[in-house]
């Protein structure tokens, strides 16, 4: 569970309710299903679309690229929260839990955003991890196991796509194993967020005091882990604070998790769904980088996100006014017929794939590659070890009513 995508869900399902027929028609039970087709509709009609409250969507590849990297559009917490309130919602609550985080990368824009992600990237580094591919080798082999012993079918979000961002980031981050039973009651806590604010606020005080002991232990006793890298940037001159060390360390920790259970839920349905291209990275599994992009790009973990309009910005020939706000759909730019050929089709051999899965420009998601390897490992384990591996019979699917993130919430599969 991500806090900052918790909040934002919850504010931009208020702001598409309150907006005309075109952008309300994302949260109907077939847009849940299918989104696609209802981008693409607003790709054709009207790609940079202004409601009746004056809400930005943005659909096109072109645009949101540009709109991605234009600082003035602002990612800041309290322009945000302006610009919600201004429609009417009340977010004195979310607010409350968001002013605990205090200023990190995911709610300030630059030069505080590009201070905080500069020394952040000096500890979560390419080479720590890539590092743990063999830790989340062990993991997904694990789970697998488990969920084999119990039985001829699973869930492949229960079993497999929910636990595993969740141990992996305990191994980043040295988090012992015995206290991940408590860390994933306080997440769990964390994703009731809209229905009990003071135990999701209770829930945040004691992670970020268990954060608080993990850190002077790191400090008395360094290890190879993220958590010490970040102590050692204190002794730098451009240093994090320990407050800034304390959000840091909240926010990567709990960003993770969200976005690779959906990228590996999603990417396994898309292939289930596509034997030929199943059947072809099971004989070439060297395939399985290009493929997760192609899964990345086909489906997309993250749906869209937000920003507000910091000053007037014009964008595909429509002005955004200072205070307006933007969404930018991500799942949409990666359909978007004018950037890739035959969009709707997955083929994981597709060349130049610069899908915007991740973002782009300074907010470019800095998981990402841990998401990315994550699925690797998971995808490729499943359909090395589960050769028969399908959909159970009379599966119903459904999707979380979530306009910005895209998750299954069950994916029952026979083997």
């Amino acid at each position: 569970m991500n806090l900052t995508e918790t909040t934002d869900e919850a504010r931009a399902s208020a702001g598409l309710a309150r907006s005309d027929d075109l952008a309300a028609a994302l949260l109907t039970p077939e847009a849940r299903r299918d989104p696609y087709p209802f981008y693409a509709r607003m790709r054709r009609e009207d790609p940079v679309h202004r409601s009746t409250q004056g809400i930005w969507y943005l659909t096109r590849y072109a645009d949101v690229e540009a709109a991605l990297s234009d600082l003035r559009l602002s990612n800041d917490r309290d322009r945000m929260t302006r610009a919600y309130s201004a429609l009417g919602g009340d977010l004195k609550a979310f607010s409350r839990l968001t002013d605990r985080l205090g200023r990190v990368m995911s709610n300030t824009d630059p030069p505080d955003h590009a201070r905080l992600r500069r020394l952040a990237n000096r500890a979560f580094t390419a080479r720590r991890v890539e590092a743990l591919r063999d830790g989340i080798q062990r993991i997904v082999d694990r789970l697998i196991d488990e969920a084999v012993a119990a039985g001829p079918a699973m869930d492949l979000i229960e079993a497999i796509a929910s636990p595993l961002p969740m141990s992996v980031v305990c191994e980043l981050f040295g988090i012992p194993p015995e206290d991940l039973p408590q860390v994933k009651t306080w997440f769990q806590r964390f994703g009731r967020l809209t229905e009990d604010i003071d135990k999701s606020e209770a829930a945040i005080e004691q992670y970020e005091e268990y954060l608080a002991r993990l850190v002077r232990r790191r400090r008395a006793d360094p290890g190879d882990d993220l958590i010490s890298a970040l102590v050692a940037t204190q002794s730098q001159d451009d240093r994090l604070t320990d407050s800034e060390l304390l959000a840091t360390c909240f926010v990567l920790i709990t960003a993770g998790d969200e976005t690779t259970t959906h990228l590996v839920g999603n990417g396994m349905l898309a292939l289930l769904r596509h034997p030929d291209q199943l059947a072809r990275l099971r004989e070439d599994p060297m395939l399985i980088r290009t493929a997760v992009d192609e899964l990345a790009r086909y489906d997309t973990p993250t749906q869209a996100i937000v920003r507000v309009a910091a000053e007037d910005v014009e964008i595909g020939g429509r002005t955004l006014r200072e205070g307006e706000l933007a969404y930018l759909f991500l799942a949409a730019t990666n359909r978007d017929p004018e950037r890739f050929e035959d969009p709707d089709r997955l083929d994981l051999t597709r060349p130049g794939n610069r899908h915007l899965s991740f973002g782009n420009g300074p907010h470019f998601c800095l998981g990402g590659p841990l998401a990315k390897l994550q699925a690797e490992v998971a995808v490729g384990t499943l359909i090395r070890r589960l050769p028969h591996l399908r959909l159970a019979d009379g599966a119903v699917l459904d999707w979380r009513p979530n306009p910005l993130q895209r998750r299954l919430t069950a994916l029952p599969l026979t083997y």
